[in-house]
């Protein structure tokens, strides 16, 4: 079978980034003339084509955005993390503001999934919440960015990512979590979430736990760090994990709130003490999280600036104007699942 070149493939032969090889394919202003002839130059060498029959957002105006949310496993019939939902009212309020109405609907992950809203011309722009594995995710995005789809979504922040994302400082809000807890003189961390390009939110965050132990020299045990996706039933298999091996741990970073609030519940059922024996600390700051027993110390995201920077990003891209990812910054809120210093 002949390999048909990519923008990747593009972008590499051009010193230049994949988003910029879509935006000078398409001959967006904001590449400069120079780099959009390069471009065009090595995509005619290497044959490649693009996809003529897939319209795209940029030849009509409906006055609308679509909101689409990733569907995840949850305790309830919604689907939808609860993260995700205390951004919607900010997202709703911004679109308002700009003069959009907010299409919202689940995000469909088959091959075309992008063709509901470009095909059939629903929305001006998109605006992605959650992903699942990220590996598996970034061809969707892929394919989007090359179609000229404007998008943005809210997630982890890295260079050369296909369209434009915002998100949380995760580095900085693992490195809070962790510091806090050594300056109340916690010294034996354990770590509930994945850890690996696959969910690199909870990567970035575990690396900031990392960094913090390492400055403080405080041992970092690999094995003590668990994978967990972002639901309570998760997190409690994680913490029953690390119960298991016998782990002589008196604090736990959690990637999420969700997976804090199971892993808490299964030290609790193990006979051991929150904040006395271990302490907790999560993150996102999801509504619950201030009603949990003890109540969680986690990391705030801040959803009303996150959701008004979305909204200004996309409308902006659909008006072709310039826009760079950006990051929110994280916040320590501290409840009594941590206690006090030891």
């Amino acid at each position: 079978m002949k390999y048909k070149a990519t923008s990747f493939d593009i972008a590499y032969k051009a010193g230049v980034s994949q988003s910029t090889v879509s935006r000078a394919l398409r001959n967006s202003p904001l590449v400069n003339e120079e780099t959009r002839k390069k471009v065009h130059a090595i995509a005619k060498e290497l044959n490649y084509k693009v996809d003529k029959n897939a319209s795209n957002l940029r030849s009509q105006h409906t006055g609308t955005l679509a909101l689409l949310l990733f569907e995840d496993p949850t305790m309830d019939d919604s689907l939808i993390n609860p993260f995700f939902l205390s951004m919607l009212g900010s997202i709703t309020r911004a679109a308002a503001k700009k003069g959009y109405d907010l299409l919202i609907s689940f995000q469909q992950l088959s091959d075309d999934w992008h063709a509901d809203y470009e095909d059939a011309s629903k929305a001006d722009g998109i605006i992605l919440l959650g992903y699942g594995d990220y590996i598996d995710y970034e061809e969707k995005l892929i394919k989007l960015d090359e179609q000229g789809t404007h998008f943005v979504r809210y997630g982890a922040v890295a260079e050369n990512q296909p369209g434009i994302s915002f998100g949380c400082d995760n580095f900085e809000g693992g490195y809070l979590a962790t510091k806090h807890l050594i300056d109340l003189g916690r010294k034996h961390f354990a770590f509930l979430g994945g850890a690996s390009d696959h969910c690199p939110e909870f990567w970035s965050r575990y690396q900031g736990h990392c960094q913090a132990l390492k400055e403080a020299g405080l041992e970092i045990h690999p094995e003590w760090q668990v994978d967990a996706i972002s639901t309570e039933t998760s997190g409690g298999e994680a913490a029953k994990k690390l119960l298991a091996t016998g782990a002589q741990f008196d604090a736990v970073i959690c990637a999420s709130d969700l997976i804090a609030i199971g892993g808490m519940r299964e030290v609790l059922d193990a006979g051991l003490h929150i904040p006395n024996d271990v302490a907790f600390v999560g993150f996102d700051d999801i509504p619950i999280a201030s009603f949990t027993n003890p109540p969680l110390t986690t990391i705030q995201q801040n959803t009303r600036l996150a959701g008004e920077m979305l909204v200004e990003a996309v409308v902006n891209l659909i008006h072709n104007l310039e826009v760079k990812p950006s990051l929110t910054p994280a916040t320590l809120v501290v409840r009594r699942s941590c206690g006090s210093s030891k």
